[in-house]
């Protein structure tokens, strides 16, 4: 375009020659390989998706455009996250993905917005034409949490459901569930208007004041600003390795690289996970559940093989405060630990600060040599709640 512009300044035809640059412009908008770098970049579309549709660069553009040109801000990012998160559990966890519902049609979010009579979210619109939710099984696509009296898997709602839930009570006013979990009856949901001290698209967990007399006091644990954050980064967690999957299911468990230690021969690692549904911010009561992996080298000597007697901890809120645990196994148990084997077990404290971090040590005796006894280190974790906002009922 440079080239031609330049082209009219140093010509005395400027009459023919913006005829030229127009014929000129009219051949470079027909021409195919300008439109493939459109196509890939906005629509995600792959050469063999071209090859099978037998269609030109320029038609493929033309025609998705016409389908979801309203979402092309959004569409690459949610697509891709899709496409990411299926690849990834298509080989782990098959049954996840055949309860994905094919895409809503416009009409039908158009239905939607007229039933509840607000506007949904371009991004999250976008991602229900791809996808419309899940059917509602078990495990959920947004991820499960156990203890061993506590069951949590939440499933994403598709539209029609979710439009059912929409909240018009004091507390949460204009928000649309976003999953639902069959066992606890724990959502998240999504604001889709300013109300009530909440932003425009914000992700949050509910967490009713359980120190108010007014129904309406719920504070929020807030999971995205929008949905596009929301999503992507639950998608990125997933195929990253970061929630393990364990069972078919995905748990919602964070690990922190750094925080391993070895002692000898034995690898003590650990990853956690804040529980919206059994926290509170009035009276504070945060609740966290961690998972330890204990294991042995498979390089170890096989009388390096040993049992785990007692536990000690040493547990620090926000405050500096200190609180000392010791007993005998964990969970119950004693496990034996030989070389190559892993051990793994879930527990879970809570504090009265938002956050808080945890250390100790296993205290173990040789198998074969039962009077010598050793401790293993356990590496100090951090457990944080998510932000919150108070309620402005209660305020």
């Amino acid at each position: 375009i440079v080239l031609l512009f330049s082209f009219i300044l140093t010509s005395n035809l400027v009459t023919a020659s913006c005829c030229y640059v127009s014929r000129r412009l009219s051949q470079l908008s027909s021409h195919d390989p300008l439109w493939r770098r459109h196509c890939k970049k906005y629509w995600l579309i792959s050469e063999e998706e071209k090859t099978q549709k037998n269609q030109c660069w320029k038609s493929l553009f033309i025609d998705t455009y016409s389908d979801v040109g309203r979402y092309i801000d959004h569409y690459a990012a949610i697509k891709k996250a899709w496409d990411d998160l299926k690849k990834y559990l298509e080989p782990r966890c098959p049954r996840m993905v055949l309860s994905l519902k094919e895409g809503a049609r416009e009409e039908d979010l158009d239905a939607v917005e007229a039933q509840i009579g607000c506007k949904l979210p371009d991004d999250y619109r976008c991602s229900y034409r791809i996808h419309n939710g899940q059917k509602l099984v078990v495990p959920g696509l947004l991820g499960s949490m156990a203890l061993s009296n506590h069951y949590r898997s939440e499933d994403l709602l598709d539209v029609d459901t979710a439009a059912g839930g929409f909240q018009q009570r004091q507390g949460l006013k204009y928000c649309l569930p976003l999953t639902f979990c069959i066992h606890t009856g724990l959502s998240q949901y999504i604001a889709v208007e300013a109300a009530e001290g909440r932003n425009k698209n914000e992700v949050f967990y509910q967490c009713p004041d359980q120190m108010a007399r007014n129904p309406a006091a719920i504070d929020m644990f807030i999971i995205g600003a929008t949905f596009t954050d929301w999503f992507t980064s639950y998608v990125n967690n997933v195929v990253s390795g970061g929630f393990p999957i364990i069972r078919d299911q995905i748990f919602r468990y964070v690990h922190d690289p750094e925080c391993v230690a070895t002692t000898g021969d034995i690898t003590v690692s650990v990853s956690t996970s804040f529980l919206p549904e059994l926290s509170s911010v009035h009276p504070p009561h945060y609740f966290f559940t961690y998972r330890i992996r204990i294991e042995m080298s498979k390089d170890a000597l096989p009388e390096k093989a040993c049992q785990l007697d007692s536990r000690y901890w040493r547990i620090t809120n926000a405050k500096g405060d200190v609180e000392e645990v010791q007993g005998p196994g964990v969970v119950g148990e004693f496990p034996i630990i030989s070389p190559g084997r892993v051990y793994e077990y879930t527990s879970c404290t809570t504090f009265s600060t938002t956050s808080g971090y945890m250390e100790g040590y296993y205290t173990f005796h040789f198998l074969y040599f039962k009077d010598k006894i050793f401790n293993v280190a356990i590496p100090r974790f951090h457990m944080a709640c998510p932000t919150f906002r108070v309620s402005i009922a209660r305020l």
